[in-house]
C-alpha cells in the first residue's frame, strides 16, 4: 500500500511539472515578441540613416547648382548685356558636370531694339548649345512666374522644357530659379537646370539596405517624380484611386509628405505591408521616402522564429508522449475505473462496473464501486419509475388547467364582446325611437337621417345575429351546403352584393371587372356564397377609403375567382396568421364580433373553394375567393 503511495506521489509531481510548461511557454512568447520589436526597431534606424544618408547626397548635388546660380548672380546683374548673358549661361553649364542647362531671362522691354530676349544653354551630350530662344510667352512659365512673384530664389516643380520652334531640353528637369536685381528693381530670373534622370542615377546607385526596397521622390501635391513604377510617373499622385475605407494609411502618408514632415510608418502597398521612411528635401518642396517591405525587414527573425517552434513544438510533444506513457503505466486500473464512472455519471446508468480478482488497494476499491451501483442501479430504478409516472400526472393536470383557462378567458371575452357589440345599436335604436316618440314634428331630413341611422344599426345587428347563428349551428350549415344544387350568374350575383353594399354605405364606390360572359354560372349554395361576398365587400366599405374598392371575376379551368380588394390602411403583417381565427380583431375597440372573416372563409371552405388575403398586395387589402365551377 505504501509503495502505490509513493508512486502515484512520484506522477503527480511529474504532472505538476508539467503545469508549469505554459509560463515556460509564456516566457518564449514574450521574449520572441521583444527581440521582434528590437530587431524591428534596428532595422527601422538602419533604413533612416540610410535615407539620411541619400538625403545628404541629394541636398549636396542640390547645393552645387544653387551655388553655381548664386556665384553667377552678381556677374549677371552687373553685365546685363544680351551677349554676356549668353556667354554666362554657357560658361555655368559648361563648368558644373551636374547642370543640364541654364537661361537667363530679361523683363520685358529690358532690350527695345530685340523685343523679349532670353538666353539659353543646353548640355547635349558632350557639347554645349548656346543661343537666344526663339520667341513664346516664358514669362507664363514655372520658372519665371514662381520667383518673380515671390522675389526669392527657390525650387521649382520638375517639367517638361519642350517648347515648338526654339531650343528646349529634350529631358524632364528640376530648376533653381533666382531673380535678378539693378537698382532695387528686377530685371530679369537667372534658372539653372538639373535633370530629374540624374538624380533618378545618383538616388539609385545608393545601395538599399534590403532587398526590395527602393525610393520615391514626391511634390508637394503628391505627385510621383520617381518611383520604380515609371506608369505612375507625373500622371498620378499619391492620391489617384484610393478608397478611404481600404487605404488610411496610404492616404495618412499621402498628407504627411505633402505636408514636408518627416517621420516613418508601416502601410499596405498592394497587399504587401512596408516600412516607409520620409523626409523633406530641405530647400524644396519635394519630399523623399525610402520603402522597405516588412518581410526582408524581419527575415532573419522570421527564419529563427521556425526554427525555434519547430524545436519547441518537438520538445513539448518528447515531454508530453514520456509522461503520458509513465502516468498510463502506473494509474491505468484507475483510468478504467474512473472511465466507467464517468459514463454513469453522464447518463448511462445501464453499463455496470465489472468485478476484480485483483486483491491490492486498487481491487478493493473497484469491487467496492461495482456493489455499490448494484445498489444505487436498484434504488433508482424504482425511483425512475416514480417520478415519471408523476410527472406525467403533473404534464396532462397542466395541460387540463391551460385548456380550462383558456376557454374560461375567451368565453369571458367573447360574452364581453358580444354584449357591447349587441348593446351599442340596440342603444342607439332605443334612443332614436324615444326622440321619434317625444318630437313628432321633426322635418323630412331630420326623419330620413333618424330612420336611415336606425336601419344601419338595425342591419348591423341583424348581421351579428347572422354571425352568431352561422357559428354555432355547424352541423345544420353542413348539411345545408352538401345541397348546392343553386344555379348562380357569376356577373349578376356580383352586381347584386355590389348594390346591397353601396345601399348601406353612404359616399362610396365600387369599381366591378370581370372576365367571364354574363351567361356563365355554377352550381353552388346561392346563400352562403352571398353571404362570404357581402362580408367581403362590407370589410372593404368600412376600413378602406371607400373610393378605391374592386370588386372582380377571373377563372380557369377548375376555379371561378371572386376578388374584393381596397386602398387603406390594411392589415399589419402580425395580424395575417390569425385574421380567419374566431373571435380574433386587429383593434380590440373596432365594431364587429371576430366572426365575418372566419365564417366566410368556413363558408368558402365549405363551397369546395379557399378564401386567402393576397399578401403581395401592400396598398390595402386584397382577398381571393375561389370557387369550384362544377
Amino acid at each position: 500500500m505504501s509503495r502505490i503511495k509513493k508512486k502515484l506521489a512520484t506522477k503527480l509531481t511529474m504532472s505538476i511539472m508539467l503545469m508549469a510548461i505554459p509560463i515556460f511557454l509564456i516566457s518564449m512568447g514574450l521574449l520572441f515578441v521583444q527581440s521582434r520589436k528590437a530587431i524591428h526597431h534596428e532595422a527601422v534606424e538602419c533604413a533612416n540613416s540610410t535615407l539620411n544618408t541619400t538625403m545628404q547626397r541629394v541636398r549636396n548635388y542640390l547645393t552645387i547648382v544653387e551655388t553655381a546660380t548664386k556665384a553667377n548672380t552678381w556677374y549677371a546683374e552687373e553685365h546685363f548685356q544680351p551677349d554676356s548673358l549668353l556667354a554666362l549661361t554657357n560658361r555655368i553649364v559648361a563648368l558644373n558636370r551636374h547642370v543640364s542647362g541654364c537661361s537667363i531671362t530679361a523683363e520685358p522691354d529690358m532690350f527695345p531694339s530685340l523685343g523679349n530676349f532670353s538666353a539659353y544653354s543646353v548640355r547635349e551630350g558632350d557639347s554645349i548649345i548656346t543661343q537666344r530662344e526663339a520667341e513664346y510667352n516664358y514669362y507664363n512659365k514655372v520658372w519665371y512666374k514662381i520667383p518673380a512673384k515671390s522675389g526669392l530664389p527657390c525650387w521649382v516643380d520638375p517639367f517638361d522644357d519642350y517648347n515648338e520652334g526654339t531650343l528646349s531640353n529634350s529631358e524632364i528637369i528640376a530648376s533653381y530659379c533666382m531673380p535678378l536685381y539693378r537698382d532695387g528693381k528686377m530685371i530679369g530670373i537667372i534658372s539653372t537646370d538639373l535633370s530629374l534622370n540624374s538624380i533618378n542615377k545618383m538616388i539609385n546607385t545608393a545601395d538599399p539596405p534590403y532587398p526590395g526596397a527602393y525610393y520615391v521622390l514626391m511634390g508637394c501635391d503628391g505627385s510621383y517624380y520617381i518611383h520604380p513604377d515609371s506608369t505612375k510617373l507625373f500622371k498620378r499622385t499619391i492620391f489617384t484611386d484610393l478608397d478611404p475605407n481600404h487605404h488610411a494609411d496610404m492616404i495618412a502618408l499621402g498628407h504627411e509628405m505633402t505636408l514636408g514632415k518627416q517621420g516613418s510608418m508601416h502601410v499596405n502597398i498592394n497587399g504587401i505591408v512596408h516600412h516607409v521612411s520620409y523626409r523633406q528635401i530641405a530647400g524644396t518642396d519635394w519630399s523623399l521616402a525610402l520603402v522597405c517591405p516588412d518581410s526582408e525587414i524581419l527575415k532573419n527573425y522570421n527564419k529563427l522564429s521556425y526554427l525555434i517552434t519547430i524545436i519547441t513544438i518537438i520538445g513539448l510533444g518528447l515531454i508530453l508522449w514520456f509522461c503520458r506513457r509513465s502516468v498510463n503505466q502506473t494509474v491505468s486500473p484507475l483510468n478504467k475505473l474512473l472511465t466507467t464512472s464517468q459514463k454513469i455519471s453522464k447518463g448511462e446508468y445501464d453499463l455496470m462496473i465489472p468485478y476484480t480478482s485483483r486483491e491490492d488497494a486498487i481491487g478493493v476499491l473497484q469491487n467496492s464501486f461495482a456493489t455499490m451501483q448494484e445498489s444505487i442501479h436498484s434504488h433508482a430504478s424504482d425511483i425512475r419509475h416514480t417520478t415519471e409516472e408523476t410527472q406525467k400526472s403533473i404534464e396532462e393536470l397542466a395541460n387540463a388547467m391551460k385548456l380550462v383557462e383558456e376557454a374560461l378567458y375567451q368565453k369571458n371575452i367573447f360574452i364581453q364582446n358580444v354584449s357591447h357589440q349587441i348593446r351599442t345599436p340596440l342603444n342607439i335604436i332605443q334612443g332614436f325611437a324615444e326622440v321619434l316618440n317625444d318630437n313628432a314634428d321633426l322635418s323630412k331630413e331630420n326623419l330620413a337621417e333618424i330612420t336611415n341611422t336606425m336601419k344601419y344599426n338595425a342591419l348591423h345587428l341583424n348581421r351579428m345575429v347572422l354571425m352568431l347563428y352561422d357559428s354555432s349551428d355547424i352541423g345544420m350549415l353542413e348539411e345545408q351546403l352538401t345541397h348546392r344544387d343553386d344555379q348562380v350568374r357569376c356577373n349578376q350575383f356580383v352586381s347584386e352584393c355590389v348594390n346591397y353594399t353601396l345601399v348601406h354605405f353612404r359616399n362610396i364606390n365600387i369599381q366591378f371587372e370581370t372576365d367571364v360572359d354574363d351567361n356563365f354560372r355554377i352550381q353552388t349554395s346561392h346563400l352562403y356564397l352571398m353571404r362570404t361576398l357581402r362580408e367581403l365587400l362590407y370589410n372593404a366599405a368600412k376600413y378602406s377609403d371607400g373610393q378605391h374598392i374592386k370588386a372582380r371575376i377571373t377563372q380557369n379551368d377548375n376555379f371561378v375567382r371572386f376578388i374584393v380588394e381596397d386602398k387603406g390602411p390594411g392589415l399589419p403583417e402580425d395580424a395575417l396568421d390569425t385574421i380567419f381565427n374566431p373571435f380574433m380583431k386587429v383593434d380590440d375597440l373596432s365594431e364587429g364580433l371576430g366572426l365575418g372573416l372566419p365564417l366566410a372563409k368556413r363558408h368558402a371552405k365549405s363551397l369546395g373553394g379557399d378564401l386567402t388575403i393576397d399578401t403581395d398586395y401592400h396598398e390595402g387589402c386584397r382577398f381571393i375567393l375561389d370557387i369550384p365551377i362544377a
